[in-house]
């Protein structure tokens, strides 16, 4: 793992396979470890450079308020750009998972330049709050559930670990797998302080994020090859979400993984990969 400088700000980043092969840029949702070692391993034996990086405020990448962001959504839609810029492998392929999907969606649109295929993965088409009224928005009772559990002290990396398996287990995810990556986040968080932590953890700075102005009715617009993921059993963005952005997104095809939740399992990573492959 290192620190790449793009569009003013240091980005952690890490990388998987040959430098000289086609890159694939996967965005961060919002820590780059979002999208799982074996995913990365996959697609670096398809033949592919992969990338996967922080967005700011969290892991590596420049942290500075994560409870009032001093930039938007467009903001890191550009250093999305600009980090492929800085690797020198664009055109790239892109994909984002859960919010770093929405970052993934509005840079195709806003840098169309600097992407050559698209992959969103567990995600939706507006901004987080109320969604449009014909998008299923969070499950009602795992939401109440989720908000209902204390907080972790922050300052215990065990306790933070337990604190995101019960979260998963809420979810539907694998406990076992959240317990694992969420002690690998808290090692790399900068600092100790609640919000900080939410960012790394929760992805909680999109609740203060600029958002506007909406993309979704310019979805149609996109005209690279695109693949949308989701998993059925995602109770965060319901699959309903994906399934509106592989209809409004011309060409897109749908995978939808019937034993997943939120998180990508490992058991459906070679399936995963094997389909961004044949993108590109």
């Amino acid at each position: 793992m290192t620190t790449i400088n793009a569009n003013e700000v240091a980005l952690g980043v890490e990388s998987f396979g040959d430098d000289d092969a086609p890159l694939v840029l996967l965005v961060g949702g919002t820590t780059m470890l979002s999208w799982p070692d074996a995913l990365c391993e996959h697609l670096a034996a398809g033949g592919r450079r992969v990338v996967r990086y922080d967005l700011r405020d969290s892991g590596e990448s420049t942290t500075a308020d994560p409870a009032a962001p001093a930039y938007t959504l467009r903001d890191l839609s550009a250093d999305a750009a600009a980090l492929v810029d800085a690797l020198g492998g664009g055109p790239a392929h892109l994909a984002g998972i859960g919010v770093g999907g929405m970052v993934a969606q509005v840079a195709a649109l806003d840098h169309p330049g600097a992407f050559s295929a698209l992959t969103l993965v567990g995600t939706r088409a507006v901004a987080p709050g109320k969604p449009d009224a014909d998008l299923p928005d969070h499950d009602k009772a795992t939401m109440n559930r989720l908000f209902a559990r204390p907080m972790p002290d922050w300052t215990d990396r065990e306790a933070v670990a337990e604190f995101a398996a019960a979260g998963a287990e809420d979810l539907g995810d694998d406990p076992d797998t959240a317990r694992a990556i969420a002690a690998r986040i808290w090692d790399r968080t900068p600092g100790t302080s609640p919000p900080t932590h939410l960012a790394n953890q929760l992805g909680m700075v999109f609740a203060s994020l600029d958002c506007e102005p909406r993309w979704r009715e310019r979805l149609p617009e996109i005209e690279v090859p695109r693949l949308v993921v989701h998993g059925r059993r995602d109770l965060f963005f319901p699959v309903g979400n994906g399934e509106a952005i592989a209809r409004e997104i011309p060409g897109a095809r749908l995978l939808v993984l019937e034993d997943a939740a939120t998180a990508i399992p490992d058991a459906a990573t070679g399936e995963v990969a094997e389909a961004m492959l044949k993108l590109g």
